[in-house]
C-alpha cells in the first residue's frame, strides 16, 4: 500500500563490520537501496522509523519514500531485515525501489471475523489453514489484509482462495482451491478420551502355574520315603 511516509537516509561512505557497529552505537542502522535498474546505494537509517513501518498493518507491503541526503528520493519497500538473535535489535535492512506503474507479486494476510455456527451450535473446531494469499497488482491496489466472515460456516464447511473478493485489476496467484479456513470435528479429543480409559492387561496366569509345578516333585519324594 502506498503511503505518504518519508524516511530520511544518509549515504554510507564506507562498509564493514566496524563501521556498522559504530553506526548502530549512534542510533542508526545500515541498509542498502537497490532495484529499478539502478546501482545499489549503501545508506544509514533510523531503526525506529523502519520498525514502525514493519509493525504497521501493512507491514512489508508498505510503500514509502526514502530520501537520501544529497541523492535521490524514491518509493521503496522493505524486502529483508536482520535482527540481533539475543537483543532483537535491527541490524540491517534491504530496501527495494518500486516502480509505481508496474505490477507487484505480494503476500497479503488472511484474517477471520464472526463466531461460526459450526463451532457454537455443533461443537466443531475452526482452523485457519492458510494465513496469507499471493496476489499480483499495481502498488496502489495492494490491500493490507483480506477478512473472511465465518459466521454462517457449519461443520464441514470451508472457504477457499477463490472465495476472496478481489478488487478490479488484482490477480490471484495462490491456487484457487487452496483452503483458507474450515470447520472440523474435534476427533483429537475423542482419541485422547479412549486412550485414558483403555483396560490394563492382566499378568499371564502361566507364571503362577509354573511355580506350582516346581513344588510337585518334592511332595512326591516325601510320600515314597
Amino acid at each position: 500500500m502506498r503511503t505518504d511516509t518519508v524516511v530520511p537516509a544518509e549515504l554510507r561512505s564506507t562498509r564493514g563490520k566496524n563501521e556498522a557497529r559504530r553506526a548502530r552505537k549512534r542510533g542508526q542502522v545500515p541498509g542498502v537501496v537497490y532495484g529499478a535498474f539502478k546501482d545499489p546505494v549503501a545508506v544509514l537509517l533510523n531503526p525506529v522509523q523502519i520498525q514502525k513501518i514493519l509493525r504497521s498493518k501493512t507491514g512489508h507491503n508498505t510503500i514509502f519514500d526514502v530520501a537520501i541526503a544529497g541523492g535521490e528520493q524514491t518509493p521503496v519497500m522493505v524486502v529483508d531485515e536482520q535482527y540481533d538473535p539475543v537483543k532483537s535489535n535491527l541490524l540491517h535492512v534491504d530496501l527495494k525501489r518500486i516502480d509505481l506503474t508496474k505490477r507487484l507479486h505480494v503476500s497479503v494476510p488472511v484474517l477471520t471475523q464472526g463466531d461460526a455456527k459450526g463451532v457454537k451450535q455443533q461443537g466443531g473446531l475452526l482452523e485457519l489453514v492458510t494465513r496469507t494469499v499471493e496476489i499480483e497488482c499495481v502498488p496502489e491496489h495492494i490491500p493490507d489484509k483480506y477478512v473472511i466472515d465465518v459466521t454462517e460456516m457449519m461443520l464441514g464447511d470451508a472457504r477457499r482462495a477463490s472465495d476472496i473478493p478481489l478488487a478490479e485489476g488484482v490477480k490471484l496467484l495462490s491456487p484457487s482451491d487452496a483452503v483458507l479456513v474450515h470447520i472440523v470435528g474435534m476427533k483429537a479429543e475423542e482419541v485422547v478420551a479412549v486412550a485414558e480409559v483403555a483396560p490394563v492387561v492382566a499378568e499371564p496366569e502361566v507364571v503362577k502355574k509354573g511355580k506350582k509345578d516346581e513344588a510337585a516333585p518334592a511332595e512326591e519324594k516325601g510320600k515314597k520315603k
